[in-house]
């Protein structure tokens, strides 16, 4: 019995010239993406994704690679203005903000919204030695 070939059509993504960019630092990797105001992805890009390994991947110049590729295949669909959307306490946030301003993409507004413990977790218990 023969497998049968599903065609997946790829989904069109509608891109006006205002949208928003999603910078996610951590202590570990870089991961920028590109949407339109529904949240639907234009283009994404990751300093992982660029070729760096390993403790280069949360270096600033890791992040202007990655934010270089996302804004220059997003510029091309039509994007102009964005507003950033900034999370996490990683070393690229501000050479990737500089990056897309660079590459021709208006960043309109910058919005840190990193989450913040009120309390926090349960500390652990009392080391015993």
């Amino acid at each position: 019995m023969a497998k049968r070939t599903r065609s997946t059509k790829k989904r069109v993504v509608k891109v006006e010239s205002i949208g928003r960019a999603y910078i996610k630092a951590s202590f570990n990797n870089i991961i920028i993406s590109l949407t339109n105001e529904q949240g639907q992805v234009i283009s994404w890009a990751s300093s992982g994704k660029m070729g760096f390994r390993g403790s280069k991947k949360n270096t600033p110049y890791a992040a202007q690679m990655a934010a270089e590729d996302c804004s220059k295949t997003a510029y091309d669909a039509g994007l102009r203005k964005v507003k950033v959307y900034v999370k996490g306490p990683g070393s690229g946030r501000e050479s990737a903000i500089r990056t897309i301003h660079s590459s021709g993409i208006e960043v309109m507004e910058i919005v840190d919204v990193t989450p913040l413990p009120h309390n926090g977790c349960r500390p652990p218990k009392r080391r015993r030695v």
